[in-house]
């Protein structure tokens, strides 16, 4: 991910900050803020911290991040998942895996890793070893089936817990490069392009509005009619900041009441630009990502 990429460059030129092996763990916070801070000074930029167009030619000769790779970021960053960290039934979506939570409810699981095995034969065993024909047996089964057979191997209080040889098999195929692939190809098409469209209709026009609207699709399913009706409602020149507050609340509202606080406080993060999730503070300016027109 981008930020592993922003600590790598730092750290093979020297501006790595505090515990080397732990310095490029793909969080952006403070010790990543101020590495950036001295190699922006090192090179003769503005010490801002925030990762633009030069300060990214100083850490890597590869093309500046998308603007699909850096709303990943973020969203990805918030579900706290990675390529590869599975949990179970803890949303009654079955099993939740990989860099946006792909679930076992919406058959996403099911059909990465079927194109996976057609991509590269013999993935699965390679991966899961012998819990591969106890997979092979449970993706045959009803929908309805799977999610009770991934219910009844989930544990803990919110039951977000699975088997470590489960846990371990999800991990090993999410450190597949061809996975990593085919995660970030159905991000794309799944999610971040529909979310481009409904940015469009609901006047969202920059980075932070397209980075909300992703977040919007892979949190919440996409922006619900009330939010098209509102956004139709309000006048030609409200501002694209409170635009987006007033959407952020709306996507918070048509949330599940016990999920509510939790959806507002990260869709606020989005649409202001900076703010606090799951214990996380973000500036979002250093992740790449402003009121700049996106491109």
């Amino acid at each position: 991910m981008i930020a592993k990429r922003i600590q790598a460059g730092l750290q093979r030129q020297g501006f790595a900050v505090g515990d080397l092996l732990k310095f490029a763990d793909g969080d952006f916070g403070g010790k990543t803020h101020a590495a950036v801070q001295a190699l922006q000074g090192a090179r003769g930029l503005p010490a801002t911290g925030i990762v633009d167009a030069p300060t990214w030619q100083q850490l890597t000769p590869e093309p500046m991040p998308s603007l699909f790779e850096r709303c990943l970021q973020v969203t990805a960053a918030f579900e706290g998942h990675g390529f590869g960290l599975a949990k179970g039934n803890f949303d009654g979506a079955g099993i939740t895996w990989g860099v946006i939570g792909f679930t076992l409810s919406n058959r996403e699981i099911q059909v990465l890793l079927a194109t996976a095995e057609v991509q590269s034969p013999g993935i699965l065993a390679r991966c899961m070893g012998a819990l591969t024909a106890e997979w092979r047996a449970v993706t045959v089964l009803t929908l309805t089936q799977q999610v009770a057979w991934a219910h009844a191997m989930s544990s803990g209080s919110s039951r977000q817990s699975l088997p470590a040889v489960w846990l371990l098999a999800f991990e090993k195929l999410g450190n597949e490069e061809v996975v990593k692939r085919f995660q970030m190809q159905r991000a794309y098409g799944r999610y971040f392009v529909p979310s481009a469209a409904s940015a469009a209709t609901l006047g969202l026009a920059s980075e932070l509005g397209i980075a909300l609207a992703f977040d919007v699709h892979v949190q919440n399913g996409g922006f619900k009619p009330d939010a098209f009706t509102l956004a139709a409602a309000l006048p030609a020149a409200t501002p694209e900041a409170v635009r987006r507050q007033k959407l952020a609340a709306c996507a918070a509202g048509s949330a599940r009441p016990q999920y509510r606080a939790d959806v507002l406080s990260r869709k606020n993060t989005l649409a202001t630009g900076q703010g606090g999730v799951h214990g996380g503070s973000y500036t979002l300016s250093a992740w790449g990502l402003g009121e700049d027109a996106a491109a």
